[in-house]
């Protein structure tokens, strides 16, 4: 009969620390304690259960602010029967307002789902309303649809560092000076709005349309006429016709002082679920996707706001 002390250990250690229930099983044998890794999944699933509402509630809190970020990350999760694993999706919903002082603390939500259709993301945003910071997926696209369900047509901000990778990967491969060109452009808007961090939200669009408004406006006759002469079919074609598809959203972010330009604050979050995902290697079910999903929904946030999770 675990204490509430003991199941706090091992989700920790599971979810921020990434030990496997395996391995926790293994060090635990070593002092003479023999507990079963199922039995400590068991302990998993109970705690995600008696926490689920907790998370619901966190989820709620989000969706009521006016800008959050999205993003996905692959769960392996077995496949009883098949004798391999499928591939789930933990879907990252965050707000993080510190780049522009916000008052309203961060936080994030992972929801499991077992496919990466939009639906899952229109699904997890029903009541949000407001500006949404995304990749390129195009499974987000009928979140700006009149016929979205479970709320108004959001507004997208598109991200830059995905929009510079492109172009990074082409320069790393071939060494293209047209890339290298783009990549340039791109640096002159990181590097305002680096001088512009932390500044309140009307003076980040005060500067934004003073200085990145014609930056951006360059880029964007740049980018057409890179188009014009490049085949759509070459490498290089195809990233810049990426970020052609992307542009409305890429300039999303010199109308509102509270968004940022790029999606890396999510980006940021979900880098804890690979780990547990390199070390665990799959979940055991469905169920334990979700379970995956809400513990380390508190855990990431606990930690973002300074807080012990653990405590």
């Amino acid at each position: 009969l675990p204490a509430e002390g003991a199941i706090a250990h091992v989700l920790v250690s599971k979810f921020s620390d990434h030990l496997p229930l395996y391995r926790q099983s293994q060090i635990l044998a070593r002092s003479g304690i023999d507990i079963h890794r199922s039995t400590l999944a068991d302990w998993v699933g109970t705690a995600a259960f008696h926490l689920g509402p907790v998370v619901d509630r966190l989820a709620e809190h989000l969706k009521g602010w006016g800008k959050l970020f999205m993003d996905e990350t692959t769960a392996p999760v077995l496949d009883p029967g098949r004798g391999r694993t499928k591939t789930g999706y933990l879907w990252a919903l965050a707000r993080d307002d510190r780049g522009w002082g916000g008052d309203d603390p961060p936080g994030v939500v992972f929801t499991y789902a077992p496919g990466r259709a939009g639906q899952n993301a229109e699904q997890i945003l029903q009541g949000f309303d407001g500006i949404l910071q995304l990749d390129g997926y195009t499974g987000y696209n009928r979140l700006t649809r009149p016929s979205r369900k479970g709320g108004a047509p959001v507004t997208v901000a598109h991200c830059w560092a995905h929009a510079r990778r492109k172009l990074k990967e082409v320069f790393d491969r071939d060494g293209s000076e047209i890339a290298a060109e783009g990549l340039r452009r791109i640096a002159e808007l990181y590097r305002i709005e680096g001088e512009i961090r932390g500044m309140g939200p009307g003076q980040r669009l005060s500067a934004r349309q003073a200085r990145t408004a014609p930056l951006v406006a360059g880029f964007g006759e740049w980018l057409q006429s890179q188009r014009r002469r490049i085949s759509s079919k070459s490498r290089l074609g195809e990233k810049l016709a990426y970020i052609h598809r992307q542009w409305d959203g890429l300039q999303t972010f010199l109308h509102d002082g509270r968004v940022e330009i790029d999606s890396n604050a999510v980006e940021n979050l979900i880098r804890p679920i690979a780990l547990t995902r390199k070390n665990a290697l799959f979940a055991g079910h469905d169920e334990g996707g979700r379970a995956w999903g809400c513990i380390a929904s508190l855990i990431a946030t606990a930690k973002i706001n300074g807080v012990e999770p653990f405590a």
